[in-house]
């Protein structure tokens, strides 16, 4: 039996529970959402692979700490081409590494990139690779008071936590 792709899901609280759990834990085991939203495992399988066809759940990813891998410094890069250099600043940007985030942004910058160094001495190098074609201004990050999380859901004013 063919599928057709299930387009703009309206969201039933079960689905927000699922999404909030494997949110917390991408390799919560489909049993194991099964036992924590009440219904079997079937059930619960067809649920998550329905929210997988409609591109509500895009992937599964590995948390990993940049500070683990010896990169303690973080930041935050506001970037602003010179006139003209917009797609070869994006090149740039691409082509470094310790950038592990970068949206296109309205405003005075036109990019706001993270970034994750060893140290202030790799920081300027990646600086310096910038600004012969855009004006820079770096935050480094003191603490990170809110964790990355899902935006609210459909049913939800705001995030709530699920019941562990």
């Amino acid at each position: 039996m063919r599928r057709l792709r299930y387009e703009n899901p309206a969201l039933d609280e079960t689905d927000e529970q699922i999404l909030l759990l494997l949110s917390e834990n991408g390799r919560t085991t489909t049993a194991e959402l099964a036992r924590r939203v009440k219904l079997s495992s079937p059930s619960v399988a067809e649920r998550v692979k329905r929210l997988e066809e409609a591109g509500v759940i895009t992937g599964y990813h590995a948390a990993i700490s940049p500070e683990a891998l010896g990169r303690p410094l973080a930041m935050w890069l506001r970037i602003r081409p010179v006139p003209g250099k917009m797609q070869r600043v994006a090149q740039i940007i691409q082509g470094i590494p310790e950038i592990t985030q970068c949206d296109r942004v309205t405003g005075e910058d036109c990019f706001m990139a993270r970034a994750h160094v060893k140290s202030v001495e790799e920081m300027e190098r990646m600086i310096d690779m910038i600004i012969p074609h855009a004006m820079t201004t770096t935050s480094i990050i003191q603490s990170s008071p809110v964790a990355q999380r899902l935006p609210p859901l459909p049913g939800q004013g705001t995030p709530r936590r699920s019941s562990r």
